[in-house]
């Protein structure tokens, strides 16, 4: 599951939040899944988060190239 997740795209791992939500939200989610939508939803922010500062720190380095 760790290989699938890093695998994932920024966008991807969005898209798969926006689902999740809105199958948590919809009068046919089953207190049952919620645990395993939960569980996956923080799996996908931690994919996100990832991805985001390695962006970052892409960033900065370029901004510091710039200034030299």
């Amino acid at each position: 599951m760790e290989q699938e997740n890093e695998k994932l795209t920024y966008g991807e791992a969005v898209k798969e939040l926006e689902a999740i939500v809105r199958e948590m939200q919809s009068e046919s989610c089953s207190i049952d899944n919620l645990s395993k939508y939960t569980k996956r939803s923080l799996q996908l922010l931690k994919v996100c988060k990832a991805k985001l500062y390695e962006t970052d720190e892409e960033l900065k380095k370029i901004l510091a190239e710039l200034e030299k």
